[in-house]
């Protein structure tokens, strides 16, 4: 059997993996490894590693690389630490190839050590742009420490041999995302209240916001003017998703629970909604404001408004669905607006995903299991004409 090792570090990411963990372990042509690092491990952050094991996957390593600090010197040690772990993890675990997606610093580090360690890397979501972002360099850098591709969209696939890969490695299958919207069965508005505990107004809004890892301190500028521009929003439930283990990122989490002490009745905030309830949550608010990715891959599926903020996913293709505005006050209560108006929710229904409507998981491990692994690691540059 081909010994498949997956690695994940956020709730996020997993859920986008689920459909491929659950196709690879339910294959009998593969040994399904599963790593588990990052936020998972971390009680901060919910320790969402359970959620993992209680969906019937074993974890075969924990590998823990997130040090207590969110600076840009914790990160880069937390680098550091990890590709020390994931070294060792793999030299125990012998795997024939790893499985990555995106562009965290955990998957950086991951790819790192498989790459000294000779171990072939498929790598899902590259040839992406967030040119706000650490990830950006870091998802061009996975893309060339990598072997196999399965990209999210045409131009994507096009970028991903732009960079040099061989065009017979590179597949478009689609974004991962969208299987869990076809697959999941989402919650009815009434089940989903009693979920979160919480009781949906007549307008709902849906905010998950980073930072901005390549700006210098604007964290809780930006994340203070969205609040002032939601806060006059008028009957109107806010449900905020907190954001990841990144730099500054505790800055944007006390700000969200000092909005939610002081105003219970009109907002909740979780660290994790998990996966059915987050897509849920898109099935029955009216809008989606922050600067996550979903708000641009998955929410169109919906037919909902996304107001992506600021340069955090500048770069990413967008449907028509999606308000851009910048990092203001001003701007966000405008975009606000225009999301809520007449005349733009009259447009949504017309409005196609550009990241498609396919499952990926069936391809992807179709794709792995026509491989021969073992010709992989020797890669020559594909020179455009």
């Amino acid at each position: 059997m081909k010994k498949i090792c997956v690695v994940t570090g956020t709730r996020a990411e997993y859920g986008l993996l689920y459909w491929t963990l659950k196709a690879l372990k339910e294959d009998p042509t593969f040994q399904l490894q599963l790593c588990v690092t990052g936020m998972h491990l971390s009680p901060e952050f919910g320790l969402t590693y359970k959620q993992i094991e209680k969906d019937g996957f074993s974890i075969d390593k924990k590998v823990e690389v997130l040090l207590s600090s969110d600076s840009s010197v914790g990160v880069s040690k937390s680098i550091g630490l990890g590709v020390i772990s994931f070294a060792e993890a793999f030299a125990e675990l012998k795997p024939h190839l790893i499985l990555v997606l995106g562009d965290r610093f955990e998957i950086f580090a991951a790819a790192t050590a498989a790459m000294i360690g000779k171990i072939p890397v498929a790598h899902c979501h590259g040839g992406e742009a967030t040119e706000g972002l650490i990830d950006e360099p870091i998802r061009h850098s996975v893309t060339k420490m990598s072997h196999i591709h399965f990209t999210a969209t045409e131009e994507y696939r096009k970028r991903v041999i732009q960079l040099g890969e061989q065009p017979d490695r590179v597949h478009n299958v689609g974004a991962l995302g969208i299987e869990n919207i076809n697959r999941l069965e989402l919650l009815d508005r009434r089940s989903f209240e009693k979920s979160i505990d919480f009781e949906l107004g007549s307008r709902n809004v849906l905010v998950t916001f980073h930072p901005v890892t390549l700006e210098h301190a604007t964290a809780e500028k930006q994340f203070s003017d969205l609040l002032r521009a939601l806060d006059e929003l008028e009957d109107t439930k806010i449900i905020f998703t907190k954001p990841n283990a990144d730099t500054d990122g505790r800055i944007i989490i006390n700000l969200i629970d000092d909005y939610v002490k002081n105003h219970p009745a009109k907002s909740v905030a979780f660290i994790s909604l998990g996966q059915l309830r987050y897509l849920s949550a898109l099935q029955h608010v009216d809008v989606v404001a922050g600067n996550s990715s979903s708000g641009l891959i998955e929410v169109p599926s919906f037919k909902k408004a996304t107001i992506d903020i600021g340069d955090r996913q500048r770069g990413r293709i967008k449907a028509a669905s999606v308000i851009s505005c910048g990092p203001d006050y001003s701007s966000v209560k405008e975009a606000l607006q225009k999301a809520f108006s007449a005349d733009f929710s009259a447009t949504l229904e017309g409005v196609k995903n550009p990241y498609g409507e396919k499952n990926a998981s069936g391809e992807i491990v179709s794709i792995l299991k026509e491989t021969e692994i073992e010709h992989l690691l020797k890669k020559k540059f594909f020179d455009l004409e």
